[in-house]
C-alpha cells in the first residue's frame, strides 16, 4: 500500500512540468509582442525619414538591423513554444487539438526528449545566424585578412547548416 501511495505521489508530481508550460507559452507571448513593437518601430522611423526626407548616413543599416533583431525574437519565442509544446506532451498528455490537423502534428509532435532537443536546437542555431548576420550588418572591414576571416566564416556558417539540414533525414 505505500509503494502504491508513493508511486501515485511520484506519477502526480510530474504535473509540476505544467509551470514550465505555462510560463514558456507567457514568455513566448511576451518575446512575440516586443519583437512586433521592434518591427513596428522600425517602420515609423522609416514612415518618419520618407516624410521628412531625411536622409540619415546608416538609414538601410539601422532598418534592416531592426527587422534582423525582431526575427531574432521572433525565432526564440519559436523556441519557447516548440519547448512548452513538446514538455506538455511528454509529461502531461498529448494535444487533442493537434492530432487532427496532419501539419501542425508533424511540427509540434514531440515523442521523447530527443525530438525535444533537436527541434529547439535547429531553431537555436538559426537564432545564432540570424545574430550573426545582424552583427555582420554592424562590422567595418578594413584589410584583406578581416575579409578573408568574413568569408571564411561564411563559408563555416554555410557548412554548418548544410550538415544541420542532414540531421534526421534518412
Amino acid at each position: 500500500m505505500i509503494e502504491a501511495i508513493f508511486e501515485g505521489a511520484i506519477w502526480r508530481s510530474r504535473f509540476v512540468v505544467i509551470l514550465a508550460v505555462i510560463f514558456g507559452l507567457v514568455g513566448a507571448f511576451v518575446l512575440f509582442t516586443v519583437a512586433s513593437m521592434d518591427i513596428w518601430g522600425v517602420a515609423k522611423y522609416t514612415f518618419n525619414t520618407i516624410v521628412t526626407h531625411a536622409h540619415p548616413e546608416k538609414f538601410h543599416e539601422d532598418i534592416v538591423s531592426g527587422i534582423i533583431g525582431a526575427v531574432d525574437l521572433y525565432l526564440i519565442a519559436v523556441v519557447m513554444f516548440i519547448f512548452s509544446f513538446g514538455l506538455y506532451e511528454l509529461f502531461i498528455s498529448e494535444i487533442d487539438e493537434a492530432m487532427g490537423d496532419e501539419k501542425t502534428n508533424k511540427i509540434l509532435s514531440i515523442h521523447n526528449l530527443d525530438q525535444l532537443k533537436d527541434k529547439i536546437a535547429k531553431v537555436i542555431v538559426m537564432v545564432l545566424v540570424v545574430s550573426f548576420f545582424q552583427r555582420v550588418l554592424h562590422t567595418e572591414f578594413h584589410t584583406a585578412l578581416e575579409m578573408l576571416y568574413f568569408a571564411l566564416s561564411i563559408v563555416a556558417l554555410s557548412v554548418g547548416l548544410y550538415f544541420l539540414g542532414k540531421v534526421g533525414k534518412h
